[in-house]
């Protein structure tokens, strides 16, 4: 983990501006072309939630503004970080949080997935480790196609853990669709970065042999 410098001035007033806000959280919310994902996933048998969490989490991992963390009047950027996921239970109707370390290779990442689930299925948990901020907020909405979507989150101090959901995959013209919605702190990350990561989510799905 390392310290981010702000040395230039407009960058260190924009960090400024945005994070003396009440609301500093901005988000996009737009529908994706999942490409040749789903009939890749259908032909080697592999989890559409758990491909979904790891390529998201890939994409995120490669933007250094995604593990950027405000920490007082600091930003520090972790090497990598880690999803944490809701998934539902057995224990009662509402969902349990599900924190996986990420890995890169996508055969450890399933494994250590599917074993975390398992666990959380019979012995949920709503807490973070105390202290930690390396996460990716990462849900499912599969209910609906949604076209927005509002996160439940503390303000201040500074919340600046990205929240990544995604909703009911659905057919249109030919092509299979699924909303994507991803919130950041404005005062570490842009407009563009946001666009950078759909973008390249997109690319990933034409390719998905080549990740998974």
């Amino acid at each position: 983990m390392k310290t981010v410098d702000f040395s230039n001035p407009h960058r260190k007033k924009h960090f400024d501006f945005f994070r003396g806000m009440n609301h500093p959280h901005f988000s996009v919310t737009a529908n994706v072309d999942l490409g040749e994902l789903l009939p890749y996933l259908k032909n080697e048998n592999l989890s559409v939630h758990i491909s979904l969490v790891y390529l998201l989490s890939l994409m995120a991992n490669e933007i250094p503004e995604f593990r950027w963390r405000i920490r007082g009047d600091e930003v520090v950027e972790h090497p990598l970080v880690h999803p944490s996921f809701t998934v539902p239970t057995d224990m009662a109707d509402v969902f349990s949080f599900c924190t996986v370390d990420f890995s890169h290779d996508s055969k450890v990442f399933f494994k250590k997935a599917r074993k975390v689930m398992d666990k959380m299925k019979t012995d949920p948990s709503l807490e973070d480790e105390p202290g930690r901020d390396d996460f990716l907020f990462m849900s499912t909405f599969p209910w609906v196609s949604f076209t927005n979507i509002q996160h439940a989150m503390h303000y201040h101090p500074s919340d600046s853990v990205p929240r990544i959901v995604w909703g009911k995959i659905f057919e249109q013209n030919g092509k299979t669709l699924m909303p994507l919605s991803v919130q950041a702190h404005h005062a570490i990350v842009d407009g563009r970065h946001i666009g950078q990561f759909f973008q390249n989510f997109e690319a990933l799905v034409t390719h998905p042999s080549e990740y998974l």
